[in-house]
């Protein structure tokens, strides 16, 4: 059986297999019967579900910030999304390798393993996410010299210098697109006394939603409940206001970009400004991101090629050298 790579993310989970590439990207979302406690759908079609169903059905999301919150639905999760990628053949013991964010404990990282060993893998390997991001984005970290990376996930910002192949200084905050998320639902109930969902948040953040305060005018349609009257209400909102809703959390990465520059080693520090950071992660897209880390930080930041995708093909290239992480 091929060896499989997965970025088991609080948001998506990415699987990649040896030779194919990325073959499976679908939220990190489970459609549950509350009586029966049966899983009913995965996915993209339990992700389709949120917020819209009867009171017998429950879509829950497992991870929470990087790690399972909920530890049979999650197994559950990840069986379905295997079955769709190598079937049910009994005799398949893929060896995975799964990332997790960086800073995590031992006992998260244990059960993380124990999941994927429950699936049927013959050996598992756990790595860090900004290093096995950092190797998709096309870094060589294995040389003597310093590379930055912050990774902006669904639920963790990971951020990490790496050297010589492994990771020198690195944090993990639970500040990241679900927060950003978060951020928008309460800006709007308290400014607005109206109640969106969290679909409707995140598709403000993706079409509107800036880091930066800008002199055009990007403005969005948004329905939700009014609070006072109880009725369906729509208003139009300004990118600037998410910009305001969005402030304090990106405030909270920078700080933490801040203190991880502080504890490296001066000799590595001397290589990330020649060669800047790099940025990935799905929550890294918002407009204006790598113009405010560059203000704050005073080093060049550049946006990954593909962010959303980088972490499961930092695993494709891992799994080619496993040899490696045997050692």
């Amino acid at each position: 059986m091929k060896d499989i790579g997965i970025d088991l993310g609080t948001k998506n989970v990415l699987v990649y297999v040896k030779g194919k590439g990325i073959v499976l990207n679908e939220p990190s979302v489970v459609a549950i019967d509350v009586n029966s406690k049966k899983v009913l759908a995965v996915g993209t079609e339990a992700s389709e579900m949120i917020g819209r169903t009867p009171g017998k059905v429950k879509a829950v999301c497992p991870m929470k910030d990087g790690v399972i919150a909920d530890f049979e639905v999650t197994e559950a999760m990840l069986n379905r999304f295997l079955e769709k990628v190598i079937g049910r053949r009994a005799l398949s013991k893929p060896r995975i390798l799964i990332c997790c964010p960086s800073n995590i404990t031992q006992v998260e990282k244990n059960a993380i393993k124990e999941i994927a060993e429950r699936t049927g893998a013959k050996k598992v390997y756990l790595e860090e996410e900004p290093k096995v991001a950092a190797v998709g984005a096309g870094m060589d970290i294995s040389k003597p010299s310093g590379s930055m990376v912050i990774d902006v996930g669904g639920g963790t910002t990971d951020i990490a210098v790496l050297s010589l192949g492994g990771v020198v200084t690195s944090s993990s905050i639970k500040v990241a697109g679900n927060a950003f998320d978060a951020d928008i639902i309460k800006y709007i109930k308290d400014k607005y006394k109206l109640l969106i969902g969290e679909k409707t948040a995140e598709e403000v953040k993706r079409q509107i939603g800036t880091v930066v305060k800008s002199k055009k005018k990007d403005t969005m349609e948004i329905k939700g409940r009014d609070m006072t009257t109880g009725l369906p209400k729509m208003i139009e909102v300004e990118g600037n206001e998410i910009e305001e809703a969005l402030r304090n959390d990106i405030e909270k990465i920078i700080n933490e970009a801040k203190k991880v520059l502080e504890e490296t080693p001066p000799e590595l520090s001397a290589d990330i400004v020649e060669k800047g950071i790099i940025l990935t992660g799905g929550g890294s897209l918002i407009d204006g991101f790598t113009q405010v880390l560059k203000e704050n930080l005073q080093v060049p930041v550049f946006i990954s090629d593909n962010p959303l995708t980088n972490v499961a093909e930092g695993c494709g290239i891992m799994l080619d050298n496993l040899y490696l992480l045997e050692k």
